[in-house]
């Protein structure tokens, strides 16, 4: 069992930053792909960005590709995501999520522990 706690989220200018954190229990990041996903009202869940098991390799999907960051501490067991030149498309609700088993995925149906969501609003 794993519980995952984002944290992070705000309101934030547009060309602006913010860092989101998901916190672990229960179990170490190591042992797992990492995901962040993102879903905006009306929209489906869509991936964002995820590193792999061993930290190594790192994807990220078009959208954002350049302006956000995907990293782990594992120390503090924690996942972060961080966003630069923020733009309102990103406005949406942000989850930190993990996939036991299998390697790198972006479709959300094969992560399997999900956290809360932390609520990321961009302001144009």
């Amino acid at each position: 069992q794993v519980t995952l706690v984002e944290s992070g989220g705000g309101l934030v200018q547009a060309g602006g930053s913010l860092r989101l954190s998901c916190a672990a229990s229960g179990r170490t990041f190591s042992g797992y792909v990492t995901g962040w996903f993102r879903q905006a009202p009306g929209n489906e869940r869509e991936f964002v960005a995820s590193i792999t098991r061993s930290g190594f390799s790192t994807y990220y999907s078009d959208s954002v590709k350049g302006r956000f960051t995907i990293s782990r501490d594992s120390a503090k067991n924690t996942v972060y995501l961080q966003m630069g030149d923020l733009k309102s498309e990103d406005t949406a609700v942000y989850y930190c999520a993990v996939r036991v088993g299998g390697g790198w995925a972006d479709g959300s149906r094969e992560y399997g522990y999900w956290g809360q969501g932390t609520q990321v609003t961009v302001s144009s």
